[in-house]
């Protein structure tokens, strides 16, 4: 009873782990694909900044579409391409939406920064931009795995079959003694009806 009890301890302990190496993992992939986006973002923003002559505000905005498309390909075929792709429709929707909101966070933050404060040198331009991607990331992080590239489900073990080398829950094991201790005594009541 001690070694399936403490292998019962270490069954949700393996859980976790595998969560968060699987959370890692896509922090990590995450991270290659927004890093390249980052570089999209910030190279698109000051060439057509400086090729243009837009205003600071109108240059991030059409960098941020572009990094938008990037970053879906590279989410999509990338960090998420084991995901449900059922539904690519409810997808692209929900991408653009969150998009959406993820460009008004990263401009709003340079447009406070620039009009708010007066903060315009191509310097200060490009800090506020990177914040800007900083914290709108955060939130696409959140959206994109929760909403967007959703999980495909999956099949977990019932507690009465356990996965392959897996211990067996201590419920199952006592209801087993039981049941095998109530066999026991009726074959000991047959033998000794029959010996009577």
């Amino acid at each position: 009873m001690g070694s399936a009890s403490s292998g019962l301890r270490t069954r949700p302990r393996g859980a976790v782990r595998r969560r968060f190496d699987q959370l890692l993992r896509e922090v990590a992939k995450f991270g290659a694909v927004g890093g390249a986006g980052l570089l999209v973002n910030l190279v698109t923003f000051n060439l057509v900044r400086h090729a243009t002559g837009l205003q600071v505000v109108r240059a991030s905005v059409i960098a941020t579409i572009v990094a938008i498309v990037f970053n879906y390909v590279g989410f999509r075929y990338f960090t998420y391409r084991d995901r449900d792709r059922g539904g690519r429709t409810r997808e692209m929707t929900l991408f653009v939406l969150f998009s959406a909101v993820g460009l008004v966070i990263e401009n709003g933050v340079l447009y406070v920064a620039t009009y708010g404060f007066g903060w315009d040198s191509q310097l200060q331009s490009n800090v506020f931009k990177f914040v800007g991607i900083g914290v709108a990331t955060l939130f696409r992080f959140w959206s994109y795995r929760t909403w967007v590239f959703r999980t495909l489900p999956h099949e977990e073990p019932s507690a009465e079959e356990p996965a392959a080398g897996q211990p067996e829950p201590e419920a199952v094991l006592r209801t087993r003694a039981v049941v095998d201790a109530a066999k026991a005594r009726a074959r000991h009541e047959r033998a000794r009806a029959r010996a009577n």
